[in-house]
């Protein structure tokens, strides 16, 4: 039942991870898109598209699942379909920050990048197989000078971080502030 339950999740996170990597290069609102499908009555249940899957479920269990189905000879497409584009996610979002400076001529190399949220999912302290790490990865190998807040993370320590306080003045500090994981102790309208 477990297995089930978080491998439907995980495929569907997928799908939806893949429409807003569609959406993003026909330069449609994903956003926009989900809620007008939330709109018909034919049981449709949204998801909404992240930067990757983290936690100790949701990203292992579907592929144990995957792995004991191989022992029967079958081959679980979705589960391996589903993880590939969930897997790229955080790549998708460190590139989206990159035009994002690009915009404002700056490069990604050497700007200050604010992570805001590194835990899993909203409103917890645990960092397991949290995409935000992959993020904060991929920014620094890019160059960028990468510092995080997260309420319910004291330190990074594998990284070498602690969480920095977040204000009006720690935010004008940064070139970018990536949110990543959306507690709800933080105050959303003054990162803007």
């Amino acid at each position: 039942v477990k297995l089930l339950e978080n491998t439907f999740r995980m495929i569907n996170i997928g799908l939806v991870n893949e429409l807003a990597l569609m959406c993003s290069a026909m330069d449609i609102d994903v956003w926009e898109v989900i809620a007008g499908a939330s709109t018909k009555p034919f049981g449709f249940m949204p998801f909404y598209p992240g930067p990757g899957l983290g936690g100790h479920c949701i990203p292992i269990d579907p592929f144990y699942l995957s792995w004991k189905a191989r022992e029967f000879d079958l081959h679980t497409e979705f589960i391996e379909l589903a993880g590939k584009v969930n897997s790229q996610m955080p790549q998708f979002c460190v590139a989206k920050v990159a035009r994002a400076l690009n915009s404002q001529r700056k490069a990604l190399n050497g700007s200050r990048v604010l992570v805001a949220g590194v835990a899993y999912k909203a409103n917890v302290n645990d960092t397991r197989e949290s995409p935000a790490l992959k993020v904060i990865e991929l920014l620094r190998a890019d160059g960028a000078l990468v510092e995080y807040h997260d309420p319910h993370v004291a330190a990074l320590p594998q990284q070498g971080l602690e969480s920095v306080p977040l204000d009006a003045e720690t935010i004008d500090a940064y070139d970018v502030v990536v949110v990543v994981t959306a507690h709800e102790a933080v105050d959303w309208e003054m990162v803007g």
